[in-house]
Parts: structure tokens; C-alpha cells; sequence
């Protein structure tokens, strides 16, 4: 029997039916999950928790969605879970990969299989290639390129696994609010500069981000630095467990990306799940915007 950990966000949602057999759905208290789950438990409680897991015939796990990691009242562990408390605690001291990695190992060590949301749904794994009726320009690659190395980059760091880039620029780097939140914050300076050009206006935004506007703007063609030029690029840290927090985007994803005023999306091939991919095709396309299926290392 299969134990869906669900967070927030609309994996969980995609996994459920995806499944033949229903899973037992369990969610971490304080983020609750789009679907409803029939076992809700503390961090405090864990022991307890995987205890019951047990009992009820639970053999494999699958965490899908986002949570953040609370924080642990002392006195509020119980007996099962105090035992636990030496890995718990070595897990919440590490960033997010190294967490995950210590979590996934202390549930395998209590005797469970821990089985990937890509497992469970491949075809959330789209094929390579560009899936839109717009195709990427010969300057994306370089930009492609340059958004690889700052994943790679951040994910040494234990920090992100999206950013934006134009012109071979990293203009933003997803922080832990996720993708989304970063692209709705790129958007804030053309939403206030939205009656007036927004080519001056993101002259503008680009001053106030990288300093002297007239030293970045030397030695680059004008057309290069229009709003529609750059890309979204999203990919999986290079040391993380796929077995859980694998990238996802949706249709959410796109149409902020289309606010923002982006030339596509480019995900790496195999590392990032596509939810509803048919609506995010669509509303790239509707914006004569590409969505790149990238593999790694690609040149």
C-alpha cells in the first residue's frame, strides 16, 4: 500500500489519478494539501506517525508538493518519535537537499520504500525537443547555457532550481517561495510601468537591478534588451534525490512567464515534471512563446 505524503501546489492532485489503487493521502500539519487527506500529523509525532503507517499496511512513500520545514516544539515530542530526534534534528540542519536526503533516508531505515512522483506519473516527464509552434532563437542557446551553470550553481549552495536570463544575464534566481513567486516579482516593475514603454521600462527595471544602466547597455545590440528576448530555465539541483522536490511548472508557470514579458520556458529533459502540459502548450502558443524540452549539456 502506497502512503501519498501530500503538500501543497497541484502535484498531488496529478498523482491521484494517475494511481490505480487509492492511496492513503497524509499531509503535514500546516500545509494543507488540494486534496483531502485522511492523516494529518506533526513533525513532534513522527515516530507515531510511521508507526500507524505500519499498522495500516503502508509499504511504500511518496512525498509530492511543497512544505516548509516547521519548526519543533520540544515539548511536544512524544515517546515513538523521541528516539528519532538525532536524525530529525541533523536533517533540519542542512539546506533543503541535504533535509530531504536525511528524511528519505531515516523512512527507508524504518523499513519503507520511498518511491518517486515520476515514477508514479512518466509521462509528467515530457520528451525533448520544443513542443511549441514557436521555436527558440540561436541567442537562447547561449542564455540556455548560462541558466544551466546558475542552477548548477544554486544548487551547490542548496538554494533554487530556476532563474531567468537575457542576453546571457541572470536577471533572477527562484528563492523559497518558488518559481512563480519569481516571476511575479520580475513583473512588478512593467505592472507599475504598464501606461508608459515598456521598452523604457525595462531600461529602467534593468538600472535599478545591475547598477549603471549606460555601462551594462555598451557593446549589446538594442533589440537585445526588448522584454521579449529572455527565457525561464528551471532544472533539478545537481546532488538532489529525484525521489523528491523534482521541479514542476503548470499552466501557472506560463502565463507568469508570458507576464513577464519572456521568450519561453527551458526545462532540462528528464528532471522537471510538466503539469497539464497540454494548457501550458496552449497558452505558450497563444503568446507566440516556446516551451524547450532541453537536455543536459546541450550546446
Amino acid at each position: 500500500m502506497l502512503a501519498l505524503i501530500a503538500g501543497t501546489g497541484e502535484l498531488p492532485s496529478a498523482l491521484l489519478v494517475r494511481l490505480d489503487q487509492v492511496p492513503l493521502v497524509c499531509a503535514l500539519q500546516g500545509f494543507a494539501p488540494a486534496i483531502p487527506a485522511e492523516v494529518t500529523f506533526r513533525l513532534e509525532h513522527l515516530g507515531s506517525f510511521l508507526d500507524d503507517l505500519k499498522d495500516r499496511g503502508v509499504t511504500q512513500i511518496c512525498m509530492a508538493g511543497a512544505v516548509r520545514r516547521p519548526p519543533i516544539d520540544p515539548a511536544a515530542i512524544d515517546a515513538k518519535t523521541m528516539p528519532l530526534i538525532p536524525k530529525l534534528q541533523a536533517a533540519m540542519g542542512q539546506g533543503d537537499d541535504g533535509a530531504l536526503r536525511a528524511i528519505i533516508g531515516l523512512l527507508e531505515d524504518t523499513g519503507f520504500e520511498v518511491v518517486a512522483a515520476h515514477q508514479i506519473a512518466p509521462d509528467l516527464l515530457p520528451a525533448p525537443g520544443v513542443l511549441t509552434n514557436t521555436a527558440y532563437e540561436d541567442w537562447h542557446r547561449a542564455d540556455a547555457a548560462a541558466g544551466e551553470a546558475c542552477v548548477a550553481a544554486m544548487g551547490a549552495a542548496d538554494t533554487g532550481q530556476a532563474c531567468i536570463v537575457r542576453v546571457g544575464r541572470v536577471l533572477a534566481r527562484e528563492g523559497p517561495d518558488g518559481t512563480d513567486a519569481m516571476l511575479a516579482a520580475f513583473c512588478e516593475p512593467f505592472e507599475r510601468q504598464s501606461s508608459g514603454d515598456p521598452v523604457t521600462a525595462m531600461f529602467d527595471w534593468t538600472a535599478e537591478k545591475l547598477g549603471d544602466a549606460a555601462d551594462w547597455l555598451s557593446g549589446i545590440e538594442e533589440q537585445a534588451a526588448t522584454a521579449d528576448d529572455g527565457i525561464l530555465f528551471k532544472a533539478p539541483k545537481p546532488a538532489q534525490d529525484w525521489r523528491a522536490d523534482l521541479p514542476v511548472i503548470g499552466p501557472s508557470t506560463a502565463m507568469r512567464a508570458a507576464e513577464a514579458g519572456l521568450a519561453g520556458i527551458v526545462i532540462e529533459a528528464g528532471g522537471v515534471m510538466v503539469l497539464d502540459l497540454p494548457a501550458v502548450i496552449q497558452i505558450l502558443d497563444a503568446q507566440k512563446m516556446f516551451l524547450w524540452v532541453r537536455p543536459k549539456g546541450d550546446a
